[in-house]
């Protein structure tokens, strides 16, 4: 009875050292003050306070977008890597938890030669060493009691590191998206500029052919012929660039989906307009834009991992206690493995300390501490990072579409000034120095106004990309 309530007694004293774990407690960090707060650059014209959707790309209703979104996905090298070491990362968990179950390993051998033991007793008998085989077939086995929290711990700051690299893998996706969005429009956009600038060929080509049909039969000047063909000759300089940038354009968006050049995907070439939204940029508020973006929950994470390695590091100022055990049998005959004369088995605790030496566990504690403080400090710079990202972006968005709207009345007067001119020029009213400056005002307003619409197009890309790609540490 009385060693039945040592046993319990030693028990419950064991239960209650292990459940202690030193080092801190780990504790979400707040964000800088005013950093959920809502974001200051909101254009109620442009955006709304509504969440982004997760697969924002969607928004533009562009099948052909989707698509090309879904096989960077599936195909694009840097994801692909970063998978493999998300599944690296996994393993280093699954091998942490492994600490808290028994360590067990089976051997077997044999062995010829002397035994020192064996001719100990020999000697004191009177008689001389000898030779022998002997054999064993042995299971140990030894489990670590977690006293001081050293296996869980570890098991912490596993589980956080894995979460970091599955938002470093996330961070990336968005970064996938954002280039693949952003090349397609890239390639539509340099072909809807290509268009209006074959457009505005046509139509000063036409032009100067009247021009040199005037000229012919006396009505205006050489002078006037020549102006007419530098506006051509101006006009048709600028589509070689345009066509070799889309064509750049192409092989960019190629490498982002996993394509070779000579595989790149031709049948975005016949996208000649800027992909616009169907509605207004959904952009949610501060507080929703620190859960969204990957970089931030990293961080999150590191600094997670950073605080439980400063209980790893604390552990190894106390004990470690283990529990051993053997099992087996061992003789100098393989057939008598199996018999109770060749049974060998003991269980046994087993203590280690690195006492009194500690300056190098001392050392380690400091290390994992400057760490941490460390990584407190990385995760304010990325929340003030990802909060500046944002509002540039929307910044910048809100002004192009201002700009946007002011070259589409330039672009209205300058046409309405050509008709004007081309009018009165035929009736003889205005000289053909006013007709060709009204049509290099609106070829310049065309130029801008299509430029300005690839500008909305990569500003919209950027908003989306500094919104955190829809990605919540949710698998996706």
């Amino acid at each position: 009875m009385t060693s039945a309530l040592y046993w319990l007694r030693g028990s419950v004293v064991c239960g209650c050292l292990a459940a202690c774990a030193v080092g801190p407690n780990y504790v979400r960090p707040k964000p800088p003050a005013g950093a959920e707060a809502p974001l200051v650059s909101f254009s109620p014209s442009a955006e709304s306070r509504a969440p982004p959707p997760d697969a924002w790309w969607q928004l533009y209703r562009d099948p052909v977008l989707d698509a090309l979104l879904r096989e960077a996905f599936a195909a694009n090298y840097d994801l692909k890597a970063a998978e493999a070491n998300l599944s690296g990362a996994r393993a280093i968990l699954e091998g942490a938890r492994s600490a808290r179950l028994p360590a067990t390993q089976v051997s077997a051998g044999g062995t010829y030669g002397r035994d020192a033991d064996v001719d100990l007793i020999l000697e004191l008998t009177g008689r001389k060493p000898v030779r022998d085989w002997v054999f064993d077939d042995l299971l140990d086995m030894s489990y670590e009691v977690d006293l001081f929290g050293r296996v869980r711990r570890s098991i912490e700051a596993a589980r956080a590191n894995a979460g970091a690299v599955a938002a470093a893998r996330d961070a990336l996706k968005v970064t996938v998206a954002a280039e693949t969005a952003r090349a397609y429009a890239e390639v539509c956009t340099l072909g809807e500029e290509i268009a209006v600038a074959e457009h505005s060929l046509e139509v000063i080509s036409r032009e100067e052919e009247i021009t040199a049909a005037r000229h012919d039969v006396g009505a205006n000047s050489e002078f006037d012929v020549v102006r007419a063909q530098a506006l051509v000759a101006q006009v048709r300089a600028t589509l070689p660039p345009l066509r070799g940038q889309r064509r750049a354009a192409l092989f960019q968006l190629a490498a982002l989906i996993g394509r070779t050049p000579s595989a790149a995907p031709d049948n975005v070439l016949s996208c000649a307009t800027a992909p616009h939204l169907a509605s207004l940029v959904p952009i949610g508020d501060g507080a929703l834009l620190l859960r969204r973006r990957p970089d931030v929950r990293e961080a999150e994470r590191q600094l997670a991992t950073a605080t439980a390695e400063i209980g790893v590091a604390t552990a190894d100022l106390y004990p470690r206690v283990r529990l051993t055990g053997l099992f087996g049998g061992i003789s100098n005959r393989i057939d008598q493995l199996g018999t109770n004369n060749a049974m060998t088995w003991g269980v046994g605790p087993a203590v280690s300390w690195q006492f009194p030496n500690i300056a190098g566990t001392l050392a380690a504690i400091h290390r994992t501490k400057s760490n941490a403080a460390a990584a407190l400090t990385h995760f304010d710079s990325v929340v003030l990072q990802a909060l500046k990202e944002t509002e540039q972006a929307l910044s910048a968005y809100t002004a192009e579409l201002d700009h946007h709207h002011e070259l589409l009345g330039l672009q209205a007067k300058s046409q309405r000034a050509f008709d004007l001119a081309r009018t009165q020029f035929v009736a003889g009213s205005v000289s053909n120095l006013d007709l060709l400056s009204a049509e290099q005002s609106l070829v310049t307003a065309d130029a801008l106004v299509a430029a300005s619409d690839a500008a909305v197009a990569q500003d919209e890309v950027s908003v989306f990309k500094a919104l955190g790609g829809g990605w919540t540490g949710n698998g996706q």
